[in-house]
């Protein structure tokens, strides 16, 4: 017997005949005598059909309170649904909004985060033997108004409910059936991970892997919930993230995954003057545009000037180099160049810590690839590499092979 939160991904509850088969899953659990609370999210694709709906009613700037009321609607539609479902198989259940359970938030709307939520309902039903559905997503002001969380924000509501509810594990299903070494379809040897730390789920989930939004895994960090990632289509014990501990770290792998993005752009500016204030004036202006910066490297050019590189998303690039061009009035720089056709490859592992030579063994494998690479940043579970784009998939297999992460059975697409 457990006590288990299990969030549902749009995938996971897209019709009625999914949403059927989570209700199996439920009682199946249910029947061994675990209790649980359910978080799902929009039936997939009903978010996407919302926002198109609010932009042809305003095309130019939508009112973001009157778009999370808009957008609450599809967790409504599958919280129902699934208690509904739940019920016709003789299984009590009570379904609740994000303000019905009191999920309080400050009153960003879009963007909103929790500052507390209120167990006594959710309690309650679960001491009568109930399952709890709720709607992911979404939460309720101290003024009343409803709000959203954002990109992620059903992954969120699920780790806060077990962080307050001091529940045994969050269960997060998707489509996957737990968090690979790498993208398997770009290497087809990649190997699904039993066991990671919250740190290095962090790194990847910041490099571009998608399986977890980065807000819930900090959030499970902060908390020490114990999250798993498992698939809804397939058994299986998914993927545990958890603290390391003493007998984890002695087994660590020195890598235990490769990450990547596509989404990367570069930005050069060079002969500035290379004094106190320099970086802040090239970067601040970025900061006020609401654009968020990733890698910088600086070097010292000649005649006391300065050469400074970055990186944004793709999708900023243009943005940024236009202002930067019509500003170098102020910044003094001699050229102001980019590429918007790199990409951003890593590998993540908490076994880098006690190992030296990880660095030297990435890199010669990259350049016996014949990949030249452009910038680079380390931390202390985490070397990056700025890379053309057209060699991320080649680099991606270098370094599986290199580190011998892969699975001796080739996964099929």
């Amino acid at each position: 017997m457990a006590f288990l939160v299990k969030k549902y991904g749009g995938t996971s509850v897209g019709s009625v005949e999914r949403i059927q088969h989570v209700a199996q899953s439920l009682k199946q659990a249910r029947d061994a005598g675990d209790d649980v609370v359910v978080v799902v999210s929009a039936m997939s694709g009903e978010t996407n059909r919302l926002v198109a709906m609010a932009r042809e009613v305003m095309p130019a700037v939508v009112d973001v309170r009157e778009l999370d009321v808009l957008l609450s609607t599809g967790e409504q539609v599958t919280i129902a649904l699934l208690t509904m479902a739940l019920k016709e198989l003789g299984v009590e259940a009570r379904s609740y909004t994000g303000a019905q359970v009191r999920i309080l938030t400050d009153n960003s709307h879009s963007k909103a985060r929790i500052l507390d939520i209120d167990t006594a309902r959710i309690m309650d039903d679960i001491k009568s033997g109930r399952v709890v559905v709720v709607a992911g997503f979404q939460g309720v002001s101290e003024e009343g108004d409803i709000t959203t969380l954002g990109r992620g924000g059903s992954d969120t509501s699920a780790v806060a409910l077990a962080a307050a509810l001091k529940c045994d594990e969050c269960q997060i299903f998707t489509d996957v059936d737990g968090v690979y070494t790498t993208d398997p379809r770009v290497e087809k040897r990649a190997r699904r991970l039993d066991r990671i730390t919250f740190e290095e789920m962090l790194e990847m989930a910041s490099l571009g892997s998608k399986v977890l939004q980065i807000r819930a895994v900090e959030f499970a960090g902060k908390y020490n919930v114990p999250l798993r990632v498992l698939s809804s289509f397939k058994p299986g014990d998914g993927t545990l993230i958890t603290y390391d501990d003493e007998e984890n770290t002695m087994e660590q792998a020195l890598v235990s995954g490769i990450a990547f993005t596509r989404d990367e752009a570069q930005i050069t500016v060079t002969g500035v003057a290379d004094r106190p204030g320099t970086a802040y004036a090239i970067l601040g202006p970025i900061s006020d545009l609401n654009v968020e910066v990733d890698m910088i490297i600086q070097n010292i050019g000649a005649n006391d000037t300065t050469d400074f590189t970055f990186t944004v998303h793709r999708d900023e690039y243009t943005r940024v180099i236009d202002y930067l061009k019509s500003n170098n009035d102020t910044l003094g720089a001699t050229t102001i160049s980019g590429d918007d056709r790199i990409a951003k490859l890593s590998i993540v592992g908490v076994g880098m810590r006690s190992h030296a030579g990880i660095a030297s063994r990435m890199f010669r494998s990259l350049a016996d690839a014949g990949i030249n690479l452009r910038l680079i940043t380390t931390s202390e579970i985490k070397i990056s590499v700025v890379i053309d784009e057209k060699y991320i998939e080649l680099g991606v297999r270098a370094l599986h092979e290199e580190f011998e992460l892969g699975a001796d059975e080739v996964i099929e697409s």
